[in-house]
């Protein structure tokens, strides 16, 4: 008989071959604590002995999980396909949540009806979690999520519900301040900076590193706010040289708005890094695509995924889901 036509093992096979009952497969299939160790070692071999697959959607109607993590981005959609670091976290989210036999599901969320959209599917029931990257303190979608009692990581802090939705994020206050203290070792004495939105930690706690470190030097007309997009920075930047002409370093909260401030420094004339040191923050591929190569704090987020799921998965099993912060490293280059 061809491997086609062998008819697939059942639950049935697996609970003959491992000499217990079925409901004794279907608690260790389901991942129930009152089972022998004994038992559970022998259904796990019986398992792979008969090659019995696990038949998810017929599971679901047990467990109520779907087998699906929605990942909502903050964010209008052209960010997506503009900041690398969006492509680094749905890479390493999606291989995680497959080697776990699960799904990743992308929604957007930048707008009122991306944000109804979401909202609506997780109330549906469709997803078992939610990751959510980029979120902006106050966003309405949040409340949209606790009412939906569906259990939500995020990338980052959110903001004023650190204590409520579980996080892993890089060390933003301590890289913005280790490269505030590079450049004022370098001998620059007018150092600016171009932030993030502050209603996201990527804003706020890094312009707090960077004041940590220059105090009543970082006055206002040293700080402008940008967007994390690249003509945000570009646009930022030709504030900054408005406001303090004579600036000889700048430090912009990501390397996607450095490139744009590179832009705005060379049509102004200034050199970099003789005239202007610029310093960025993330270590994305854009760092290195830069002229010149961009001095920036390299944040692990490859690392910030990975435990971005590990803690959404530590929810779903009600296990402890403790934030977890990642330590940066200063990447010395060409621009600084």
């Amino acid at each position: 008989m061809s491997n086609l036509a062998r008819k697939r093992p059942t639950i049935h096979d697996v609970a003959e071959a491992a000499g217990v009952s079925r409901g004794t497969v279907s608690r260790v299939l389901n991942g129930k604590s009152n089972v022998s160790l004994s038992a559970e070692t022998a259904v796990r071999r019986a398992v792979a002995e008969t090659g019995y697959v696990v038949n998810r959607a017929a599971r679901s109607l047990v467990t109520s999980r779907t087998g699906s993590i929605v990942m909502v981005l903050s964010e209008p959609q052209e960010r997506l396909f503009e900041d690398p670091n969006f492509s680094v976290l749905m890479r390493v989210a999606t291989n995680q949540l497959a080697d776990l036999d699960m799904s990743l599901v992308l929604m957007i969320a930048g707008d009122d009806g991306g944000r109804e959209r979401v909202a609506r599917y997780l109330r549906g029931g469709h997803a078992d979690g939610a990751l959510l990257v980029s979120t902006h303190a106050g966003d309405p979608l949040l409340e949209e999520i606790e009412r939906a009692g569906v259990p939500a990581v995020a990338c980052g802090a959110v903001l004023g519900r650190e204590s409520v939705i579980p996080y892993a994020a890089a060390d933003d206050r301590g890289g913005a301040r280790a490269m505030t203290e590079y450049l004022v070792q370098q001998g620059r004495k007018k150092i600016g900076m171009i932030t993030g939105p502050l209603d996201t930690p990527g804003g706020s706690l890094r312009l707090e590193g960077f004041t940590s470190v220059l105090g009543r030097k970082a006055g206002k007309q040293m700080i402008v706010h940008g967007d994390y997009t690249q003509a945000g920075g570009e646009a930022a930047m030709e504030r900054l040289l408005a406001t303090v002409p004579d600036l000889d370093a700048v430090f912009v909260a990501s390397d996607l708005m450095a490139a744009g401030a590179l832009q705005a420094l060379h049509a102004a004339g200034r050199r970099v890094p003789e005239d202007v040191a610029v310093g960025g923050f993330d270590d994305s591929a854009i760092a290195s695509a830069t002229r010149p190569a961009l001095t920036t704090v390299r944040q692990p987020l490859a690392q910030v995924a990975e435990e971005t799921v590990r803690l959404l998965i530590a929810l779903l099993d009600e296990r402890e889901a403790d934030p977890v912060v990642l330590p940066t490293d200063l990447v010395v280059r060409g621009s600084a």
